[in-house]
């Protein structure tokens, strides 16, 4: 049986943040916690966000939100939640504060570790409704985590885990370019592959959502269309607004399911040195698992050539690596400093992280550790 919902109010528009307060009115958040990180504050968008719903207390603002969020700043989180009486949070960033934000609204309502809501543990029938209410306001164009029922969380025991429900998804998303004008190139572009990458799996996950697969073949169209133009000039309003709605309708689309791409990157996440940003290490991994999924692709790839405007017959795992060049994006794993020694246990990860349970050709560890290989070391002509 295919299961389709698409139940989440998203307020688009340029200047929407606007919108923010009287979202927080309708859904009776009188005493929200802001969860966001030290780069938005350093970057000056607070202000922004205090222009829109007044003055916020700093016992109400959480700013340590890590690069890949950890239990340990969930917990730190939740702690503040409760000792300020808070009753809702407004996530504010990308999508590290958003999925921080999710897990503190689960945890601030449930009893119990994070460890027991991981979807691969079968958390999922444990999360209920009371979840505290969340409102999502991105200011990267990339995660979609703002439409997503999933919180990614490094968990104590060092493995990163998904936790998936439709009571995470936030209550509101407010979407608001102008909030991304004048992000460096660097990360437009890391995000915007994120968008990507979220846009190809969501297709070609096996499972059955005709909507959702429409949806990401425009996500896709967009994505590739403006985030070339999106680096290059950070002030092109349409090229921004472009961006975030392709990373919203990846956002809508992921709930078919992922596939390898995130099931290797989620494991690589976890690395306390270096520390990866979550959309690179899509770019980089996308051509491998392209090529290893390509005898399961069916149709699919056409689609996907199609909506980049490429030929009947084009290679798009080449396509992508070259995308990432123009992008001045790292082209391998060696290049993100990942050390070569670690691939072994990351591919034992990636094996048991939930989206490969949707990549759409079977995937065993040494299979993993093959794409590993392969994203470390490119073939020259890749």
């Amino acid at each position: 049986m295919a299961v389709i919902s698409f139940l989440t109010t998203v307020l688009f528009e340029n200047g929407a943040l606007r919108e923010l307060a009287g979202q927080l009115q309708t859904l009776g958040i009188i005493r929200p916690m802001i969860a966001t990180d030290r780069g938005i504050v350093s970057a000056g968008l607070m202000e922004r966000l205090s222009d829109a719903i007044g003055t916020i207390p700093d016992s109400h603002l959480f700013i340590e939100t890590p690069p890949n969020p950890t239990e340990a700043a969930v917990d730190a989180a939740v702690h503040q939640y409760r000792e300020a009486g808070c009753d809702g949070i407004v996530a504010f960033g990308g999508g590290s504060p958003i999925d921080l934000a999710k897990a503190v609204a689960l945890k601030a309502t449930h009893e119990g570790d994070l460890f027991h809501y991981a979807a691969s543990r079968g958390g999922m029938e444990r999360i209920t409704s009371a979840v505290a209410p969340v409102i999502a306001v991105p200011t990267t164009s990339g995660t979609g985590s703002e439409v997503g029922r999933a919180a990614v969380i490094v968990m104590s025991d060092g493995w990163k885990r998904a936790i998936i429900s439709p009571h995470l998804v936030p209550k509101a998303a407010i979407c608001d370019p102008l909030l991304t004008l004048g992000l460096p190139a660097a990360v437009t572009a890391g995000t915007g592959m994120d968008a990507i990458a979220h846009c190809v799996e969501t297709l070609l996950s096996p499972r059955i959502n005709p909507p959702a697969e429409a949806i990401a073949l425009d996500g896709l169209a967009r994505a590739a269309a403006f985030i070339e133009t999106a680096c290059e000039d950070g002030a092109n309003i349409d090229a921004r607004w472009q961006m975030m709605m392709a990373s919203l309708e990846g956002g809508l689309a992921f709930q078919k399911g992922l596939g390898a791409v995130h099931a290797l990157s989620h494991a690589l996440g976890t690395l306390q040195a270096p520390i990866l940003h979550h959309g690179t290490l899509n770019a980089v991994l996308l051509p491998a698992v392209l090529r290893y999924n390509a005898p399961s692709a069916g149709g699919k790839y056409g689609r996907i050539r199609q909506a980049l405007g490429l030929g009947a017959h084009e290679d798009i795992a080449r396509w992508f690596a070259a995308l990432n060049r123009r992008l001045n994006l790292p082209l391998s794993l060696r290049d993100m400093s990942v050390p070569r020694s670690v691939l072994p246990h990351m591919a034992r990860m990636a094996l048991a992280d939930v989206s490969t349970q949707t990549n759409p050709r079977p995937v065993t560890e040494a299979d993993f550790l093959s794409m590993l290989e392969e994203s470390f070391e490119p073939p020259h002509n890749s």
